[in-house]
């Protein structure tokens, strides 16, 4: 199979394994209650926190060197090693019996599932060129929101089985699916994409020059990292908020926040690509437009969601931001694209990944802190000054110059 036709397969096959990279790290999230009946130190929200953020400082502290890895070697044995040890970790969760296991297991999951991002996302911009990338990427971008909306389940189930068979069954489904990656996943190394050249060996000091040189790879990473802070605050905290604030039990606030902000941020990417990809054709900055509308969306929804008090205030409100943080989501790889060659996207998209990861970890920690305090709800209304300031740098300084950055 070879072409277009095949170029959609890689996203086809790639979306599966998106699905399982957000689901596995999700269901931790929303399966605390049923988890400190065995481990009592997560009855703590802190502790909890520390849990979840040293997941987001492992990754975010090896997103750097995965990138530049995935530029230089072999990015389909980086897809299908990364699943195959993420899958691993997670079905060695459910035999974990300690804090401290647990927080080991973690740790290494951050390590191999960092791995994945840069290069399935530099791939699937190789195999599409300019005029269907947002939307490739924007479907990819489905199949993490679908992992994370069923992530949520993970709290059903393990009030159903227990979470221990829970984080089994997933780890097992990962861990056999790497071997269908194996099989039917193709790399376009030595060959030549839309792009320019791909494949050829950059030395790591050349693409760090290359991209820290280039000022508007810095408003760019600016624009990727403070978005995180919300983004993170909702994948890891907004089922807590739900439970606290609507007073339902974590079964039902767990696949209620994360069906409704994932629901609506598939839509969104899908939207939002398809949007794009034709805006861009148009104007050069019809990707930063496109993202900017998603980020301004993001704003109310961040208010209503720390102040509502009705189900219906807050699940419109989450909902909101699912839909515009979409729009923004599907088109951070693609704005890159038209300001890096290609032999440099998966370094550059690693230290986008770096700075976006750390500000997640912060702000899980500080969160967990505020739960603790009853002051959660304030702390989510406050991140929308963050995103309205960074939607005016965004929208004031990022103009590309070409719809693909081509370096011979």
């Amino acid at each position: 199979m070879k072409g277009k036709k095949y170029s959609w397969v890689v996203v086809g096959l790639l979306w599966l394994v998106a699905l399982l990279n957000y689901m596995d790290r999700q269901m931790l999230a929303t399966m605390r209650p049923s988890m400190q009946l065995d481990i009592a130190e997560l009855q703590s929200a802190e502790n909890f926190g520390i849990l979840m953020a040293i997941f987001l400082w492992i990754y975010g502290g090896i997103s750097p060197a995965a990138g530049i890895i995935a530029d230089r070697f072999n990015r389909k044995s980086l897809i299908v090693g990364s699943l195959f040890v993420w899958s691993g970790v997670t079905f060695a969760m459910g035999f974990a019996t300690s804090f401290d296991q647990l927080y080991l297991l973690r740790a290494i999951m951050g390590v191999s599932e960092a791995l994945y991002i840069p290069a399935a996302l530099s791939l699937i911009a190789d195999y599409h060129n300019g005029k269907t990338r947002s939307l490739a990427i924007g479907i990819h971008m489905t199949g993490l929101y679908m992992g994370q909306a069923l992530g949520g389940f993970g709290a059903t189930i393990a009030a159903t089985m227990s979470w221990q068979f829970t984080f089994q069954s997933f780890g097992l489904i990962g861990i056999l699916y790497s071997f269908v990656l194996l099989i039917f996943l193709k790399e376009l190394s030595g060959k030549t994409s839309t792009s320019g050249r791909i494949g050829d060996a950059v030395a790591p000091g050349k693409a760090i020059r290359f991209l820290l040189g280039n000022p508007s790879f810095w408003i760019l990473l600016l624009y990727f990292t403070l978005p995180s802070l919300p983004g993170w605050a909702v994948k890891n905290w907004l089922p807590t908020l739900f439970s606290e604030t609507l007073h339902i039990d974590m079964a039902t606030a767990g696949p209620l926040s994360t069906i409704t902000t994932s629901g609506s941020s598939l839509i969104g990417v899908l939207v939002g690509g398809y949007l794009s990809d034709r805006w861009v054709q148009k104007n050069l900055r019809g990707r930063v437009y496109t993202g900017a509308i998603g980020l301004a969306l993001t704003i109310p929804a961040l208010v209503l969601i720390g102040f509502g008090s009705s189900l219906l205030h807050i699940v419109m409100a989450a909902f909101c931001f699912g839909f515009g943080f979409g729009l923004f989501d599907a088109n951070n790889m693609p704005i890159l694209c038209q300001l890096v060659p290609s032999r440099y996207r998966a370094t550059g998209y690693g230290l986008m990944n770096l700075t976006g990861i750390f500000s997640g970890a912060l702000i899980t920690d500080w969160l967990g802190k505020s739960s603790d305090a009853g002051n959660l709800g304030q702390s989510f209304a406050w991140l929308a000054l963050v995103v309205l300031i960074i939607l005016t740098v965004q929208l004031y300084f990022l103009r590309p110059k070409t719809i693909d950055y081509v370096q011979s």
